[in-house]
């Protein structure tokens, strides 16, 4: 792909960034790190609540599906709420709602109410993230937005790290009921620094007042935003380059390490663990990398996405009836390159859009990952109840979805460089004539 580096310069009306910048940001990510914890303590509880509410890996499955369907459904209104309404105000109903629902997920005596409390825990962790991507937009100038960006995904990745060594342990010393509630605590804290602390702006750089037309304003913000070459192919980077993770560490890492690999839940949330800390590690080289060259975005995605293959199907077909401690070792660590690689969809999105619809583009672009975990979720789950557990065969729908997402972005490639190339262009004649 012919792709365009970015400058180093900052640009005319940038947000000045330093220490306010990121107190205030900090703030923001909090509440995002809470809401991962809330969103992945179910990946460590699986086995547990198959247990809890006596049921099989379908209907196991349909509590992760039930949280990002409700997810992947609000993030274009997310974004247009977040372009609306500002940080602060979605960022405040999401601490609520994403707290409700892991209170009401401690107490849940049946399924049922369960899966209720799964999907407010949706809800509200569906306001978060754009909120922070958005909130960096606002006080960091556009050329730290790769690394910015990176950071909120590394926060975010310490939070699954919470859930793998703290809500797991919590869970099998005090209890589902403790552990969970006990948990909820943190988004009372977090809501109440939000309050205190968070602005969605600096002082001098508030966005310009648009003005509202009811459904015709939400239909030339999404409209607009999906022109855009580089809001689909944002979409489709992210679809196929975040879900082989996310499946593994929000539901079937943990049953496919105990039951197919044989090993113990010690040893097999040591490697979830590995997965997080690898992603956290990878976060910060690409972030440094893209944040110096742009051209290097499709290649990481695409080389991410080319090993995560490889080694999937080398665990898969793995000639002995376990595999190796040393390949899982490999397979968790280029899982953790999955996150990260995600994030560049939103570098491709954000430059395409102007200010007033960068919530709406990421919005759009965050489905892409969401969808793809939300199907490949079900799709294991049908597939270990048609096959009386055939791991095997389960996670083979990993490559489905990653050839979808391939095709699609080897198609969309040359449109987005195109135009970002006269994007670029038409920037650099503008700021001849004025006056910086």
């Amino acid at each position: 792909m012919s792709d365009v580096r970015g400058g180093s310069a900052g640009l005319p009306g940038d947000p000045p960034g330093g220490r306010r910048a990121l107190a205030v940001w900090g703030i923001g990510v909090s509440v995002y790190f809470v809401a991962v914890i809330f969103r992945t303590s179910l990946g460590v509880a699986g086995l547990d609540a198959a247990d809890r509410f006596g049921v099989n890996a379908s209907a196991l499955s349909t509590f992760s599906i039930l949280q990002l369907l409700v997810y992947a459904g609000m993030q274009i209104p997310v974004g247009l709420l977040v372009d609306r309404l500002g940080t602060k105000k979605v960022l405040g109903i999401g601490a609520v709602l994403f707290t409700a629902g892991q209170l009401g997920f401690a107490f849940s005596p049946s399924y049922g109410m369960a899966l209720a409390s799964r999907a407010l825990l949706g809800c509200g962790d569906a306001l978060t993230f754009i909120s922070v991507l958005r909130l960096g937009t606002r006080w960091f100038p556009a050329r730290r937005g790769p690394l910015v960006a990176q950071m909120a995904g590394l926060v975010g990745m310490a939070g699954n790290l919470v859930s793998t060594l703290v809500i797991a342990r919590l869970l099998h010393g005090i209890g589902w009921t403790a552990a969970f509630a006990g948990s909820a605590v943190a988004g009372a804290v977090v809501f109440v620094l939000l309050v205190l602390f968070l602005k969605d702006h600096p002082e001098g750089h508030a966005p310009e007042p648009v003005p509202h037309q009811g459904a015709a304003y939400v239909r030339r913000q999404v409209a607009a935003s999906w022109r855009e070459p580089g809001t689909r192919l944002g979409l489709w980077v992210h679809f196929t380059t975040q879900f082989p993770a996310m499946v593994f560490l929000l539901l079937w890492g943990l049953p496919f390490l105990v039951e197919a690999q044989g090993l113990s839940r010690a040893v097999a949330g040591e490697l979830l663990t590995l997965v997080v800390l690898s992603n956290m590690a990878v976060g910060l080289v690409y972030g440094q990398i893209v944040a110096r060259h742009h051209g290097a975005r499709l290649p990481l995605a695409l080389g991410t996405v080319g090993a995560t293959a490889l080694l999937w199907a080398a665990t898969l077909a793995y000639p002995a009836d376990t595999a190796p401690m040393w390949l899982l070792v490999v397979l968790c660590t280029v899982l953790g390159a999955c996150g990260p690689a995600s994030m560049i969809g939103f570098d491709f999105a954000r430059p395409a859009n102007p200010p007033e619809r960068q919530g709406t583009a990421s919005g759009i672009t965050n489905m892409g990952g969401f969808v793809a975990s939300m199907t490949t979720l079900f799709a294991i789950g049908v597939l270990l109840d048609a096959t009386g557990d055939d791991y095997t065969v389960a996670f083979s729908a990993v490559f489905v979805l990653q050839a979808l997402g391939v095709t699609q972005i080897l198609r969309l490639r040359r449109r987005a460089a195109r135009a970002e190339r006269e994007r670029l262009v038409a920037s650099r004649v503008t700021s001849v004539h004025v006056p910086v």
